[in-house]
């Protein structure tokens, strides 16, 4: 501290050093720095010493300043949600700070000069990097992560938000970064993109290469980059780190699938490495990409019947019934909530992008080339990224029993490794979005001093993929009077899987180049057809709208096929009913309710280090106590 005298008792009443040091407080303070991963260093630290450790000048107390204290919980408020702990009660702004008039000190007043003291030497030179968006590679806690991704979020408010999907199995947030022009709104025509990481726990690269790219986003825009302003301009972008952080948790820094436990045990500190398969379940023990339902058989089930289409299968009842991990259930809600458009999901144990089916057709699913209607969009697409990449179209590692079918670095999910319940095949079947799968490399654990390279191999196939969001077509179905036509049905001759408007009307269809025969329809309206031309190289999806004209009752196309009228309606009424018996809402009720969840959420991991025997437990930690 910049000053050399302190008296007692302190603010908080402790009457002697010994008591003040003594205390859940001044441990706080003491493991401020590793316990919020790096953040908010010195500046939770010096402000606790203000209050326990106060100034004393003349022989009087001085208090620090509420201003100083205020202005630290903007900046620091997040780090302490990110690991569920309370806002100490002792930087409790109104109790212990004095305002200017009654007299006070900044106790953080010498740090900032010597921040702000940066000798520059010439006007040309290049303003330093805001250290929110500064790239530290190395693995981030879940904290580290949340506040991560928060210091962006604040740094580039106008173009950045948060928001949180749902929570994992043991409570931590499911958190989304989204990157627009005008972040929280869908826009008319404006492309929604998604990236999720970290579905299998220990598979982190791609966690890291997302906070990565959220920071670098930011301060490319900041910086005037045309490229990132044009994407963000033009591009609605959601970024789900880690859809598995319990597993994630897990593997890197091994804490425990149950971090409640009262083990007094000392865990170890660090990444752990030994253990190959650790923590890529999440807590319940489930593989979340076997946990989506499994619409691709139902798909196979129907080739033979006339008419049968791919787009939009409803759930089927009974997946309801079996065990749906919230990460899943969370998931599930937001690709239904949003019109995403295109998608990709990273894991490793491979260097290739795999496309939909993930399914084989094969009668005993053994691994087989098994392509979806939009089989040619989807190989475009996984070429998008994989020649983009450093290194995963030059060659193939083979890390396991992995086979291509094309160029290479991209393969057909089916062929190469056959599995139903995945999520690539659920966002394709049941809603608009196309997703593809990247697996970045055989270690699915790499050392923390290749995370670097693993960036620059995969910063440009990064943003090449989120620009092929801008592919294909896009336009608005009206009626006659001008009024959106909501859920209107976009279909391509020769390929067997629609598209639907969002409730504004407009929609996106990825293609190919090429002539496409393109037909939007809807309920009581008359079809309108358009031939349309995409030349290659396209930058932007080309424009074609359509307006539909009311059909007369005894001219009515779909009037000829009533039973199949009725059985489309079922279907889309079906596909709209989402966990129609609560059962998920049931479970999670029952599993909230119970003594062992009550127990825990009382006792986040980091409880029994604060708890001293003899002593008052210190509640004041705790978030919902």
């Amino acid at each position: 501290m910049a000053y050399t005298r302190t008296t007692f008792p302190n603010i908080l009443g402790h009457q002697t050093r010994e008591d003040a040091e003594s205390g859940a407080e001044y441990l706080l303070v003491s493991v401020a720095e590793s316990l919020l991963g790096g953040m908010c260093n010195p500046d939770i630290r010096m402000l606790g010493c203000s209050v326990l450790a106060p100034r004393c000048e003349k022989e009087t107390l001085l208090r620090p300043c509420r201003t100083a204290c205020e202005a630290a919980r903007r900046r620091c408020g997040h780090a302490f949600e990110g690991i569920d702990m309370a806002w100490p009660y002792f930087l409790d702004c109104d109790r212990f700070f004095a305002s200017e008039q009654e007299g006070c000190y900044d106790p953080l007043e010498g740090l900032r000069a010597e921040q702000d003291a940066e000798p520059v030497d010439s006007m040309e030179e290049a303003p330093p990097r805001d250290p929110a968006t500064t790239m530290q590679f190395t693995y981030h806690t879940h904290a580290q992560m949340v506040g991560a991704l928060k210091r962006v979020e604040e740094r580039c408010f106008d173009v950045a938000r948060t928001y949180s999907v749902g929570r994992s199995t043991e409570g931590r947030e499911l958190l989304v970064i989204e990157f627009s022009n005008n972040p929280g709104r869908h826009e008319l025509l404006e492309p929604e993109f998604k990236y999720i990481g970290n579905m299998h726990g220990n598979e982190v690269l791609g966690r890291q290469l997302l906070i990565y790219l959220a920071q670098h986003m930011c301060s490319e825009y900041q910086l005037g980059n045309e490229r990132i302003q044009t994407l963000i301009n033009t591009t609605r972008i959601h970024i789900l780190p880690s859809m598995n952080p319990d597993g994630c948790e897990l593997a890197v820094f091994g804490l425990p699938d149950n971090n409640y436990g009262d083990d007094d045990d000392e865990e170890e500190q660090g990444p752990r490495y030994e253990s190959w398969n650790t923590g890529r379940n999440n807590a319940q023990n489930i593989d979340l990409n076997r946990n989506f339902p499994d619409l691709t058989s139902v798909a196979y089930s129907r080739r033979r019947q006339k008419r049968h289409r791919t787009d939009h299968i409803p759930i089927p009842d009974h997946f309801w019934f079996g065990k749906v991990a919230p990460e899943t259930y969370a998931v599930m809600k937001w690709i239904r909530s949003i019109p995403f458009v295109l998608s990709a999901n990273f894991h490793a144990g491979d260097l290739v992008v795999s496309y939909p089916y993930d399914l084989s057709k094969h009668p005993l699913q053994r691994n087989m080339f098994s392509p979806t209607p939009d089989n040619k969009v989807f190989k475009l697409l996984a070429r998008t990224y994989a020649t983009a990449h450093g290194t995963m179209s030059n060659g193939d590692p083979r890390c396991g029993a992995s086979r291509t079918d094309g160029p290479r670095g991209t393969a057909n999910g089916a062929q190469r490794s056959s599995i139903a319940g995945g999520m690539q095949d659920f966002n394709y079947l049941h809603s608009n979005c196309f997703e593809v799968t990247v697996e970045l490399g055989c270690d699915k654990f790499p050392p923390e001093e290749e995370l670097s390279s693993g960036w620059q191999e995969n910063y440009e196939a990064l943003i090449e993929f989120m620009e092929a969001v801008h592919g294909g077509i896009k336009g608005i179905v009206k009626d006659e009077e001008g009024n959106a036509v909501k859920g209107a049905r976009i279909s391509v001759r020769g390929i067997r899987h629609d598209i639907t408007t969002a409730e504004d009307g407009d929609y996106w269809r990825l293609l190919t180049p090429g002539v496409h025969i393109v037909t939007a329809s809807a309920r009581g309206y008359s079809r309108s057809m358009k031939k349309v031309h995409l030349p290659r190289r396209m930058h932007a999806a080309g424009r074609v709208d359509f307006v539909l004209q009311r059909a007369a009752p005894e001219l009515d196309p779909q009037k000829e096929e009533e039973e199949e009228e009725e059985e489309e309606e079922d279907e889309e009424d079906s596909h709209d009913r989402f966990d129609p018996y609560n059962q998920y809402e049931r479970y999670a009720l029952v599993s909230e309710s119970s003594p062992s969840r009550e127990e825990r959420a009382e006792k986040p991991w980091w409880w029994n280090y604060f708890v001293q025997p003899g002593g008052p437990a210190p509640t004041w930690l705790l978030k919902h106590h």
